[in-house]
């Protein structure tokens, strides 16, 4: 019978996450992109289930964590990912980001080496260019609205995800989701939102050149996020530094490839 995966809080002594678990071995702690939550990386932690001890987190502000009025910098998240691991009395840790979350892995990785056994960084650079980054606010927080139903948020997320399956547009609009009076609303808050939006425009090129734990750059080859010229400039910033270019993928590439992200995954997480 397949191992269910364990939803649970941890106090890490400066939030309270809310984390989905799965799996022994190893530790791995799995990050997602803004307004998501942990549930999404589900297929990838019950495929390599055998292989670590998988921990989704839903980063602070997002799903079912904490939701402080402040503290939405890249240092508040990683602090919290480096307090989880310590919490969880386990680590070092391989440490895999989507977006927002590969942000937090590579500055928790500058933070504390000691914690971190190596980063999968998927589909963000410390280049994103400033419109980039306006068109994400902008749609961040254009996502705060009232659903009538799961197939109003579903048709929503389908149009806003073009690219991605079916299947994992319906568990961000099953997970991501809370029913409240005449519909549903999204789990992120929205100030918390607007506050790691505007946190995304922190010069995090001193991090990506600190960075001292194996790493490997992961970009969708159709991402509107990560540009080819942000990649370029991140190649000749760290040329030491492993890159994967996933065939089309858009800016999603662990929820519309999810057989070869989870190949590169234990691939480079078990080297």
């Amino acid at each position: 019978m397949q191992e269910e995966i364990r939803v649970h809080r941890v106090d890490t002594g400066r939030i309270v996450l809310n984390v989905r678990e799965v799996g022994r071995g190893p530790l791995a702690i799995f990050l997602h992109g803004i307004t998501s939550n942990a549930a999404v990386w589900d297929p990838i932690m019950l495929a390599v289930r055998e292989d670590f001890r998988c921990i989704g987190v839903d980063q602070r502000g997002h799903g079912l964590s904490d939701k402080p009025a402040a503290g939405y910098a890249a240092r508040d998240f990683a602090e919290d990912v480096l307090a989880l691991i310590k919490a969880l009395k386990d680590g070092p840790a391989v440490i895999v980001g989507h977006s927002l979350g590969a942000r937090n892995a590579v500055v928790a990785a500058t933070i504390d080496p000691g914690l971190v056994k190596s980063v999968v960084a998927v589909d963000f650079t410390p280049f994103i260019e400033t419109e980039v980054l306006d068109t994400l606010a902008a749609r961040v927080n254009g996502g705060d609205r009232l659903f009538v139903s799961r197939a109003d948020i579903e048709a929503y997320l389908q149009d806003r995800y073009q690219k991605m399956p079916a299947g994992a547009v319906r568990q961000r609009a099953m997970t991501a989701f809370r029913e409240v009076e005449g519909g549903f609303r999204p789990l992120a808050d929205p100030n918390a939102m607007a506050l790691t939006a505007q946190g995304l425009r922190e010069d995090l090129e001193p991090a990506f050149k600190a960075v001292t734990r194996p790493t490997l750059i992961v970009r969708g080859a159709e991402s509107k996020l990560v540009s080819e010229s942000a990649l370029e400039k991140t190649r000749k910033l760290r040329p030491d530094l492993p890159v994967i270019v996933v065939e089309n993928t858009d800016h999603y590439v662990t929820e519309e490839a999810p057989e070869e992200s989870i190949r590169f995954i234990r691939e480079f997480a078990k080297a």
